[in-house]
């Protein structure tokens, strides 16, 4: 049997080990380049029901939005320092489309302590679901949690780890609480009726700098009216925001220091 093969099995029978890491570029998806991360993800969400925050947080039912106060919202590290989070994926995606997801996940095992392990019994857990749009809870919530990725427009390697990102408990990074001294939000582009997912937040910077690379940062012209930047770097404006490549050294280090690896 192949390692894909097997990697197939290992998810499909539910078992609850580790799934062993395998070569990203055999099933990462590339997206266009003239199209980024915020693009992708707000074009899926335009026909979700769900109500979102910053376009595709799900509001949180028992806890604020934006903070986290207890340890109860971060995944829990077991005996031996991993962070073991159980998932389930939805019958609906096919066997390559399931495959790319585990992969995404796996993405997290080799410079993390995060573990993304098929749910066995669990009560807490990610529920990869077929929803209308790409959206994640925010850390732990407790019972079965959905992240959704919609076959027609989430299936991208970046945009997989950016909401599974969110699940671990991070944010988007032009919310964090000193981005004013790093981004411009050009508010007149910007349609009032949207500008509250600009709000900035009372973030854990987790003493990390700001980072213009993050699988957590939009693009330009995230929920702009008119094509324009509604996001622009400073004091360089060229700087480049929004890629979707996958996790940014700078990520990894917070994961890593959000769960004490």
């Amino acid at each position: 049997m192949t390692p894909s093969a097997s990697l197939l099995l290992l998810l499909l029978l539910g078992l609850s080990q580790a799934l062993p890491l395998q070569e990203e570029r055999d099933t990462k998806v590339k997206d266009p380049d003239t199209v980024d991360i915020t693009t992708r993800i707000l074009t899926s969400n335009k026909g979700s029901n769900e109500i979102l925050l910053e376009g595709d947080l799900l509001v949180p039912r028992t806890r604020n939005a934006m903070m986290c106060y207890t340890q109860n919202c971060f995944w829990k590290k077991d005996s031996s320092g991993l962070v073991t989070v159980p998932f389930t994926v939805s019958s609906e995606f096919t066997s390559s489309e399931k495959q790319l997801i585990v992969n995404a996940m796996q993405g997290f095992h080799s410079q993390t302590c995060v573990r993304f392990v098929p749910r066995k019994n669990e009560n807490d857990y990610i529920s990869v679901e077929n929803k209308e749009g790409c959206f994640s809870e925010l850390g732990k919530v407790g019972g079965s949690q959905v992240l959704s990725l919609n076959r027609q427009g989430c299936l991208y390697y970046g945009i997989i780890q950016h909401e599974v990102n969110h699940a671990l408990g991070f944010q988007h990074e032009q919310t964090r609480s000193d981005r004013d001294k790093y981004v411009k939000i050009n508010w007149e582009n910007i349609d009032p009726q949207m500008a509250y997912n600009f709000n900035k937040e009372n973030t854990n910077n987790l003493n990390t700098p700001y980072d213009y690379t993050s699988i957590m940062h939009y693009g330009r012209t995230a929920f702009s009216i008119n094509g324009k930047d509604s996001i622009t770097p400073i004091p360089n404006p060229n700087v480049q925001i929004g890629q979707r490549q996958g996790l940014s050294s700078w990520d990894i280090i917070r994961i890593n220091k959000l769960y004490g690896c």
